[in-house]
């Protein structure tokens, strides 16, 4: 008979379980047959000595198979995209409705706010009415007749997962590369993806802070997605500065509605999302290669389609029917708005990407705890970039805040994440490696 202490006892020797055992433990952590302190020991275990590459698949597909695994019988593939989390990141709503448009069936599960950085589920709810949270049956349907849906995971998807991750935050174990590709990928798996893109951010504003760091995790997820049976490759894109100008849920949805209606196209926006549609639509078959699914994501954006998609999944989630035409009427607006001075002359030579994220949940835009709620009206905008010439007294970014003390709070904090330099400053490239 399996006994977990034995598994455990094995990482910690630096062996490796076999994919048996790694396939037991997970369905343990769903049941309960493994306890919390247990499941602790082989986070920590993990941690210091790591999973091979068949370790990784094989605790994956068994937390992938710990609940329900979703399959489809629908005229095209089914895919989906997967970031690792920034600032101003609101790819998840222009690339949902363009995939959809170009002949794919998405299926998104997203995530909330994690730390400092925004989640997708969030920014949706910012629109009124706007569910997240679907049946099975209401999924499906939405899929035959909308083609893409942005919804929270159900508890019977990947449950070993929502266990291991809540112990991980405990434990001081979320940083091992083998647990988080486990985790991401098992939720995105029991989706029934036939392909996925996967978008790893690097820089100030993303959990991986270096670009060796961002190239590990992306060839774990890589790996082991492939190695799972999914067509899969990832980007590693840049997040030492916001990729929209805007941070903060109700905000964000205003910028992807400007580029989705042609209103105000933000070109970095755009250009990540484009590409990351391009990849996708290659290993999903539906273009001849990532240049050419570019090429087709570029068109759903700029023919207005990928915006009439958009709206036919707000309606379909419980938002008002006339969202894509009167979006400026239906999102929430803070009552305080302050700009943000430039301390002096100069260039902005960096930006502390996090610091601008805690300062969002600091407003009311994220959560300090488990069970806050959120506030989708205040956040940032206006944000400067790299390489932006600042006159003192110039502003940096506008806050958006419910009282004076919070926006002058805010003010500070903002102030304090932009380093202004009397030398210019090269933008980073914003897509710095493809794996696959």
């Amino acid at each position: 008979m399996t006994d977990a202490r034995l598994i455990i006892a094995k990482v910690r020797d630096g062996g490796q379980p076999s994919t048996d055992d790694l396939r037991w433990f997970a369905m343990g952590l769903a049941s309960g047959a493994v306890t919390d302190a247990q499941a602790g020991a082989f986070a920590m275990a993990v941690l210091l000595k790591g999973l091979s590459e068949e370790g990784r698949v094989a605790l994956t597909r068994g937390m992938r198979d710990s609940g329900k695994v979703l399959e489809w019988d629908l005229p095209g593939p089914v895919v989906d995209k997967h970031s690792t989390g920034g600032i101003g990141d609101c790819t998840s709503l222009l690339l949902a409705p363009a995939l959809a448009v170009c002949g794919a069936y998405v299926p998104m599960v997203s995530g909330r706010g994690l730390g400092h950085t925004g989640g997708t589920l969030d920014k949706l709810e910012a629109i009124p009415g706007f569910r997240t949270g679907l049946t099975e049956a209401a999924l499906r349907k939405q899929m035959t007749e909308v083609k893409c849906a942005i919804v929270a995971a159900s508890a019977d998807l990947a449950p070993a997962d929502r266990r291991l991750y809540a112990i991980r935050d405990v434990s001081a174990t979320v940083e091992s590369i083998d647990l988080i590709t486990a985790s991401i990928l098992s939720k995105k798996l029991a989706a029934g993806l036939e392909a996925l893109v996967l978008d790893v951010k690097c820089g100030s504003g993303a959990f991986m802070k270096t670009a060796a760091d961002a190239e590990a995790l992306a060839r774990s997820l890589v790996k082991t997605a492939q190695g799972a049976g999914c067509m899969t490759s990832a980007l590693i894109t840049d997040m030492s500065q916001p990729l929209a100008t805007a941070a903060g849920n109700a905000l964000e949805v205003i910028e992807v509605m400007e580029t989705l209606t042609g209103t105000s196209v933000n070109e970095a926006l755009w250009d990540v999302t484009v590409a990351l549609g391009g990849e996708v639509l290659a290993l999903a078959g539906l273009a001849s290669d990532a240049e050419d699914g570019e090429g087709r994501i570029a068109q759903a954006l700029e023919s207005g389609a990928a915006a009439e998609c958009f709206g036919r999944m707000v309606v379909a989630q419980g938002g008002p029917a006339d969202f894509v035409e009167r979006w400026p009427d239906r999102l929430p607006s803070a009552p305080v708005m302050m700009e943000v001075p430039s301390p002096t002359d100069g260039f902005v030579a960096r930006i502390d990407g996090e610091a601008l994220g805690q300062a969002v949940v600091h407003l009311g835009g994220g959560r300090l705890r488990e069970g806050d709620r959120v506030n989708p009206s205040v956040g940032l905008t206006d944000l400067a970039g790299i390489g932006e010439e600042m006159g003192a007294g110039v502003p940096l970014a506008m806050v958006h805040a419910v009282t004076e003390d919070a926006a002058r709070a805010a003010v500070r904090a903002v102030q304090a994440a932009y380093q202004i330099a009397p030398e210019f400053a090269e933008e980073p490239a914003l897509i710095q490696m493809r794996i696959g």
